[in-house]
């Protein structure tokens, strides 16, 4: 099993990756970015890489409160800089005096393109005001498809990193137990549902696991996983501290507001 067993079993294929990347930044003594990763996978990926080793990592997303970041793999006599990271920035202008357009709106307009969720960083709405990160590589292509947010036309107007709103969330850290790391416990404790609500939740499809829907009450939670509940809000699983002496988990949430 190895380092396998730390982790779910359908994060082997990733692993894999993950160390192969690795690998290549060793063999070519040459950095290697990846695509946009959710929190998940950055936690694993500094699982797996550490500090002090011959191989380095670093992430960025366009501003300190990215969510969705692409991470850069690079040997020890290389410094980062913004522009390794090939991210470009986005505003949509439209006529906000007489619509408005939300998080879901953007998103499925973007994957609508055809380009896989991958390619896209955080979309970051504030008011009347949308913007969003996107890969360089297929950013010209994303420019001249995107005219129409839903029934609303718009146009695409780039921006530099230092342009990128400061977005106001609100995130609340709290300490929870639980008999189990199953996302129906977890959840039930965060946000004080009861397990057959929770349960419920899943089952009508209102539950994602950083970003992929979830119908397995039983799914086990891992540190660094984001949860959004449709209606509620979203959670984080900051840390798992081991367990309590009546053997249950002692788990670090943050909850936004």
């Amino acid at each position: 099993m190895g380092i396998y067993q730390h982790f779910r079993p359908e994060e082997k294929d990733f692993i894999d990756q993950v160390l192969g990347w690795a690998e290549q930044v060793r063999e070519q003594y040459a950095p290697k970015l990846t695509d946009f990763l959710n929190p998940r996978e950055a936690e694993i990926i500094r699982m797996l890489i550490g500090k002090g080793g011959d191989v380095h990592v670093s992430f960025y997303g366009g501003a300190d409160h990215a969510e969705r970041q692409r991470a850069l793999f690079y040997p020890d006599y290389y410094t980062p800089d913004e522009e390794d990271y090939e991210i470009a920035f986005y505003q949509l202008s439209y006529p906000s005096k007489f619509t408005t357009i939300d998080h879901r709106q953007v998103l499925g307009t973007l994957m609508s393109l055809g380009l896989k969720r991958e390619m896209y960083g955080d979309i970051w709405i504030e008011g009347e005001m949308v913007q969003f990160a996107v890969a360089k590589t297929v950013s010209a292509y994303m420019e001249a498809n995107l005219s129409k947010v839903g029934n609303v036309g718009v146009r695409c107007e780039p921006i530099s990193s230092k342009q990128i709103m400061e977005v106001k969330e609100t995130w609340k850290e709290s300490t929870i137990t639980s008999s189990s790391l199953r996302l129906d416990n977890v959840i039930a404790n965060a946000v004080s549902f009861s397990r057959q609500k929770s349960q419920m939740l899943i089952g009508q499809g209102r539950v994602k696991v950083n970003h992929r829907q979830i119908e397995s009450p039983s799914y086990e939670l891992k540190q660094g996983d984001v949860i959004s509940i449709r209606g509620t809000g979203r959670v984080k699983v900051l840390a798992i501290d081991g367990k309590t002496k009546k053997d249950k988990w002692k788990i670090v949430m943050g909850l936004q507001k």
